[in-house]
């Protein structure tokens, strides 16, 4: 097998290290549910993390390893909110900084709450700007470390951590689906189910207009989103699969999935009305997925993780027709 730069053992590591960290998230099961689907279907709870989203496993993980003299200097990194999120709350736990560069059309909500936790803020235009030389030139000013959302191998082996409690807490597993943005919970949870379950497949599940991740795999390599393309699921609207992460998905992936807002939108008031839980869109592009025939569930156990639940009431509301 190719060595990738995440493995069950980095992930195995990296779950030790975050043992008292971070929140071991429940996987959630509905015996209506499954009779309705006629297989059973587990959805691992991301959405009950700390930060309301599984991105503080990675960012608190990488600056767990900074030396102190590069905690003192700060961190830096891109975000569309949830690994802002966690970076910032890592940073203010481990007594570092963090500046986050976001696309200036992210909810204001994320923002709001990236700012509570003590971070500081660059927004930029994310058809006319390229996020990463927004970084890069902050990095080169301020002597801040760069801790990317996915590209780093102890940020995948943070991530990872959210799927080898799924294989340790669920039992057998045909399928799971993972919301793709960056790849990189992706890419660490093909990684980790290779060697932990390798019977099973794992695919990306993506925004219907952000699909780069499976036309990549298709092509067997890299192909950007056009650019002007919007989609409710803000949390993954990605440009292009990332240089770190693609070789792994591209080498363990079964394949990728999509879903329409519509079905996105039908699959959060699904999650809400059978599981009773809030969650963002991009967070059940997964589940949206199985929802609408993409995957074959009967008679089969099927996992999706529902990344995040960052999303304010209102928008909730106006996008699943609740009342809440």
């Amino acid at each position: 097998m190719t060595q990738h730069p995440v493995t069950l053992d980095t992930v195995r590591t990296a779950q030790n290290a975050l043992a008292d960290v971070v929140v071991r998230t429940p996987i959630l099961e509905n015996a209506d549910v499954n009779a309705m689907l006629g297989g059973r279907l587990l959805l691992k709870a991301e959405n009950f993390q700390r930060t309301g989203a599984f991105k503080i496993r990675g960012a608190f993980y990488r600056i767990s390893n900074l030396t102190a003299k590069e905690r003192a200097r700060g961190t830096v990194s891109y975000s569309s909110g949830n690994h802002a999120l966690g970076l910032a709350r890592a940073a203010q736990m481990l007594g570092s900084s963090a500046i986050l560069v976001m696309p200036a059309d992210v909810p204001a909500a994320k923002m709001a709450a990236t700012r509570a936790l003590g971070a500081e803020i660059v927004t930029f235009e994310r058809d006319s700007e390229n996020s990463a030389e927004v970084v890069e030139r902050i990095a080169s000013q301020t002597g801040r470390i760069e801790v990317p959302p996915s590209a780093h191998p102890q940020v995948l082996a943070g991530a990872g951590t959210a799927a080898l409690e799924l294989v340790q807490d669920a039992g057998p597993l045909d399928q799971v689906l993972v919301p793709c943005g960056g790849g990189g919970l992706t890419a660490a949870t093909a990684a980790v189910l290779a060697e932990a379950s390798p019977a099973t497949e794992v695919f990306s599940a993506e925004p219907e207009l952000f699909d780069d991740t499976r036309r990549s795999l298709q092509a067997g390599q890299r192909i950007g989103n056009p650019a002007g393309q919007r989609t409710i699921c803000d949390a993954i609207m990605t440009p292009i699969p990332n240089d770190v992460t693609f070789p792994i998905n591209l080498d363990l992936l079964a394949g990728g999935v999509t879903a329409t807002d519509a079905e996105v939108r039908a699959a959060m008031r699904f999650a809400f009305d059978h599981f009773k839980i809030v969650t963002e869109p991009g967070a059940v592009v997964g589940l949206a997925a199985i929802l609408n025939g993409q995957i074959d569930i009967k008679g089969r156990t099927i996992a999706t993780v529902i990344t995040g639940g960052n999303i304010d009431t209102s928008r909730f509301a106006a996008l699943t027709g609740d009342t809440l």
